[in-house]
């Protein structure tokens, strides 16, 4: 069947009669391929022409295309030719107008403009004539037509829903690592689910694990880094593609490789998510553990470039981000020099100094192979060590002893608070079951009275649990193998491992003229001291200027 512009020569001799360019089209590629459609609209057709005495001099072929909008490539090929200068043809001939379009704003807009191309839109089963009725019957015909479209994907959207209620697939093409298993048959309707494809399932444990852990030689991989490795190895999509960054970060991102395959999540035309009461969770076999998963979607929120700079994660300078004058605050990023011997040298400068003049700031800059040793070797010597991280935790946890003790007195009132109120609520309800007393108007006051204090101290307990921290269980083995992972980290490696680990543990890095001071918190320190236990490079910290608004670190 073909689906571009046919002429044939008896078509072409036939100058003098009305030339004519029919447009055939079915909704779906199925009914294509097995229903008598578009046959019958052509036999149709050209016997309708051959009444009317008109040649057939184009014929244009969609098969599967939904006529409720213009994005199809046969019918916008037959609008470009039926407006270009030759005027090719005199009319687009269609079984009627709905073949057309199923959309009446978009079928008035195509008619007026072929109109000005002179070319005529007829339908061989709704001959309708240009006066003002028979134009006005068109436009109601249209209206009909869209009505009944948007009826027909209602009722079509229904019964997907209900399929997917029950837990079978809709026909859309299973994420990387499924495919579709037929399970039952229902009539003339073969029922699928999806379950694990074991070797595509195979490169989604791979994409997972190399951006957690890496591939053992440099640390977890970005997605940019992770897209290279696996192409450079010969992995390839389901087609036979490569990878793509695009693809990568989906497949990163799909909950379905959990368990948590959802049906009906976007709109198809605006790709708007709907809300949440008509989606609907089919349960799938996972393939990824639920705490690879949230580690990987935190990851990937603490690098997103809208939370923190590319730069700062990825690029080739060790402290950039981290390193800042310690006169104005402002950034020390890379300047370059040459010295007379043409040696090229690399400083660490004051940023505001660079933009806006001494004025601003006096600068300052330190080389940085001296500033970056400076750092590492004093983060090594003076943090890393066992007996320091020990002391440096310690003092955290009994500052927040002391506070949890702060707390525990205020548990208590409130505690007694509730009780009280509890038991005297209890005394009155017991004199009104005994009928030692009525309930008036004077009581039921003190009723609510009592009911609201009894709840104001209930909520006020729930608050503080949920701010409270449980004590803190680092035990001195997994201190000492931190430090030991800190120490190869930091100091080896390519740059970008090495400061993702550097930000785990470091706010910021203040450069003076006599002095070099690393500014880091000490609950970022305890976190990353627990993380390590997963063996995952730590998730690089959200980009904000006031991260650390209680300054509550080892200056």
């Amino acid at each position: 069947m073909p689906n571009n512009t046919s002429q044939s020569p008896d078509m072409q001799s036939q100058i003098g009669s009305t030339r004519v360019s029919c447009y055939l089209r079915v909704s779906t590629t199925r009914q294509a391929g097995s229903d008598l459609s578009i046959p019958d609209q052509r036999k149709k057709l050209q016997s309708f022409c051959d009444d009317k005495g008109w040649s057939l001099v184009a014929e244009y072929v969609e098969p599967g295309a939904s006529a409720t909008d213009d994005n199809r490539p046969e019918f916008q090929k037959m609008i470009e030719r039926a407006c270009d200068g030759d005027h090719p043809f005199d009319v687009i001939l269609v079984h009627s107008y709905s073949r057309f379009f199923r959309e009446a704003f978009g079928l008035e807009m195509y008619l007026r403009r072929l109109a000005k191309a002179g070319v005529r839109l007829v339908s061989a089963t709704q001959e309708l004539g240009d006066d003002p009725a028979q134009v006005m019957m068109r436009q109601i015909i249209a209206m009909f037509d869209e009505y009944q479209s948007r009826e027909n994907a209602k009722h079509v959207l229904r019964a997907m829903k209900e399929n997917a209620i029950q837990g079978f697939c809709n026909g859309a093409r299973p994420p990387l690592g499924y495919k579709t298993q037929e399970v039952e048959q229902r009539a003339n309707r073969t029922k699928k689910r999806l379950v694990i494809d074991l070797v595509e399932a195979e490169t989604v444990r791979l994409i997972f694990r190399l951006y957690t852990h890496g591939d053992g030689t440099s640390g977890a991989l970005g997605i940019k880094k992770l897209t290279s490795w696996l192409n450079d190895r010969g992995y390839r999509t389901r087609t036979g593609a490569r990878f793509g960054v695009a693809s990568i970060h989906t497949i990163l991102t799909n909950r379905v490789y959990i368990g948590d395959w959802v049906f009906n999540r976007r709109d198809s035309k605006t790709l708007l998510e709907k809300p949440k009461s008509e989606q609907i969770s089919i349960a799938v076999p996972a393939i990824i553990d639920h705490a690879t998963f949230e580690t990987v979607a935190k990851t990937l929120q603490a690098r997103d470039p809208r939370v923190t700079a590319p730069r700062v994660v990825t690029g080739p300078i060790l402290l950039t981000g981290l390193a800042t004058c310690a006169t104005c605050g402002g950034a020390m990023t890379l300047r370059t020099g040459t010295s007379r011997s043409g040696e090229v040298h690399r400083y660490y400068s004051c940023s505001t100094s660079g933009r806006m003049g001494k004025s601003a700031c006096r600068g300052r800059a330190i080389r940085m192979d001296t500033l970056d040793a400076l750092v590492t070797d004093n983060l090594v010597e003076q943090l890393l060590r066992p007996d320091r991280l020990t002391a440096t935790l310690s003092s955290l946890w009994a500052s927040r002893a002391q506070k949890a003790s702060e707390v525990d007195g205020r548990v208590a009132v409130l505690q007694a608070e509730a009780q009280l109120a509890e038991d005297k609520l209890k005394r009155l309800y017991s004199l009104i079951e005994e009928g030692l007393t009525e309930l008036d108007d004077i009581l039921g006051e003190r009723l609510a009275s009592l009911k609201v204090e009894r709840d104001r101290a209930r909520t006020a307990l729930d608050r503080i649990r949920i701010v409270q921290q449980p004590p803190a269980i680092i035990g001195p083995e997994l201190i000492e193998q931190f430090g030991e992972l800190m120490r190869a980290n930091v100091t080896d490696g390519e740059i970008p491992f090495r400061k993702a680990w550097l930000r785990a543990v470091v706010d910021r890095i203040e450069v003076d003229d006599t002095a070099v001071r690393i500014v880091g918190d000490k609950t970022s320190l305890e976190r990353a001291v627990a993380e390590s236990q997963t063996g995952a490079m730590p998730a690089v910290r959200s980009f904000e200027r006031k991260w650390r608004t209680r300054h509550d670190s080892n200056v």
